[in-house]
């Protein structure tokens, strides 16, 4: 494992466009219009699929915007949208969409070990972000004490329980998928199901990975006091 300095970066922090914001335009509404909207009498299952998604793309697209600059994981979501419409407009097999909804974590799982080898780790960014943690204090004490490198196997650690929460993601997904796609492509039963797909995805696949997230954060938090010998409360941002 590497055992290059993370270093802290100068970058402004990209900026949280808020977790109700996600919930709305990603999960509830593209739910509704899915769920209510996919019959002959209204949208139609194309065209609902359609609009559905238009609303996770644009609020995607206006993220990248506000933010001021490309976030790697917001076009990986606009991407992941592209992929559920076209697949679903082209009528291909479910399994297309169940793999499609396992590809991305696991790529993104992948990265995560990667990177590690690296002086960026994306674990810094997934984990210990600018927004959380005091970088130029944090460094500055550890250099005075020594112990940067053996910070640093302790972050290269728990980018193993960071990847094995994309790696359980990508697992939750494909079965996810597999279970609740079971109508033929194009027909309005497949819509609904779509769309109650995206509404499960949320507490059956989110809320066991964030709980794997938070332990990592934990873990690092717990190294940073044991190796600092300061309270946590040192190195946080207000």
């Amino acid at each position: 494992m590497s055992q290059e300095t993370v270093k802290p970066t100068s970058e402004k922090p990209p900026q949280n466009s808020g977790f109700f914001g996600n919930l709305i335009f990603n999960i509830i509404i593209p739910v509704v219009i899915m769920t209510y909207a996919s019959s002959d009498q209204y949208l139609g299952p194309a065209w609902s699929i359609v609009a559905a998604l238009s609303f996770p793309i644009g609020y995607g697209l206006w993220d990248l915007k506000s933010s001021g600059k490309v976030n790697p994981f917001s076009v990986l979501g606009i991407i992941s949208v592209l992929l559920t419409g076209g697949i679903s407009l082209l009528e291909l097999p479910a399994e297309y969409i169940a793999i499609k909804e396992a590809a991305i974590p696991a790529f993104i799982g992948i990265a995560v070990i990667v990177t590690q080898y690296t002086n960026k780790p994306l674990v810094k960014i997934l984990v210990l972000n600018e927004q959380i943690i005091n970088w130029p204090h944090l460094t500055q004490v550890l250099d005075e004490k020594g112990r940067t490198e053996e910070f640093n196997r302790k972050v290269a650690n728990s980018s193993y329980i960071v990847a094995s929460s994309f790696f359980l993601s990508a697992v939750l997904n494909y079965v996810l998928a597999r279970v609740i796609l079971v109508s033929p492509p194009g027909t309005t039963e497949y819509t609904e199901e779509l769309g109650r797909m995206t509404a499960l995805s949320y507490p059956v696949i989110v809320i066991p990975s964030m709980i794997l997230l938070i332990t990592a954060l934990w873990y690092l938090f717990a190294q940073i006091k044991k190796i600092t010998g300061e309270d946590i409360e040192e190195f946080l941002n207000q």
